[in-house]
């Protein structure tokens, strides 16, 4: 088995898994989140750490490393706001009305804060990562960062799956800013292009010498961009898409009104 397939199926299990061990986390009860997000933030240092060791090295192995380590920085800031831990000023449903520019500045500040962290986290890794010859966990991170953006901007403006089940009990509020529409007109261009830059890194993939560095790091990518354009075209495909993770979301059980109403984490 080559090189390159082994980082296919790699990226594949990891995008799966982790996916689904957030999820699950975050259907625990609500007084689990600080010692989930406590334990994610010590393995987040170590991978911070790993990023900065693996900068300098252009061997395959440094290329995992910095991949798998740029992943748990991007599962700790999915974490922080899933549990509740940093999202936005604004906590509450979009007023009724709301229409336009109005609209958007009021989605805007319901994850304003979750925006600012996840822009300082690209600062973190570039910062560890500068000037070194290994930029796979920078590259990584800005395809996370780049493609959320975009899958966030499209459920803002219309999509036919908002995959709510995703959302926890604490967080269905978030909702109230989404929209329900076979598509909208942005969503075009960010598949066009991104599917465009993942055909131009599967080739250099594939032409690298099977088992470098090169191989290596251009495979990661090039499956983590394809990915996130597949969880885009789930979001206009009759598909459901949280199949996949139906083991992660076993953890979630129906709550009362008395906890329905308890304070988010801070």
């Amino acid at each position: 088995m080559s090189a390159l397939t082994l980082t296919i199926l790699y990226t594949l299990f990891v995008w799966w898994f982790s996916t689904g061990a957030i999820l699950w986390l975050d259907g625990l009860p609500q007084r689990s989140y600080r010692y989930s997000l406590g334990g994610a933030s010590v393995l987040t240092l170590f991978a911070l750490q790993g990023l900065a060791d693996s900068a300098s090295d252009t061997s395959a192995s440094a290329a995992v490393i910095a991949f798998t380590a740029s992943l748990m920085v991007w599962g700790w800031l999915e974490m922080s706001f899933l549990m509740g831990f940093i999202t936005g000023p604004r906590r509450t449903a979009c007023p009724p009305g709301a229409r336009g520019w109005r609209r958007a500045r009021y989605a805007c500040e319901a994850v304003l804060h979750h925006e600012i962290a996840l822009a300082a986290g690209a600062l973190l890794v570039a910062a560890v990562t500068w000037n070194g010859d290994n930029l796979t966990g920078l590259w990584t991170y800005l395809i996370l960062w780049a493609m959320r953006t975009s899958a966030k901007l499209n459920v803002f403006l219309g999509v036919r799956n908002l995959s709510e089940s995703f959302l926890p009990d604490h967080l269905h509020y978030l909702q109230t800013y989404f929209a329900r529409k076979p598509m909208n007109l942005l969503f075009p261009f960010p598949v066009i292009a991104a599917t465009t830059i993942a055909t131009l890194l599967w080739r250099l993939a594939i032409n690298a010498v099977d088992g470098s560095f090169e191989a290596v790091s251009l495979g990661f990518l090039a499956t983590l961009l394809s990915l996130a354009v597949l969880e885009h075209w789930f979001l206009v495909l009759p598909i459901p898409a949280d199949t996949l993770w139906k083991w992660g979301m076993a953890s979630r059980k129906p709550v009362g009104d008395a906890e329905r109403r308890s304070a988010s984490p801070s």
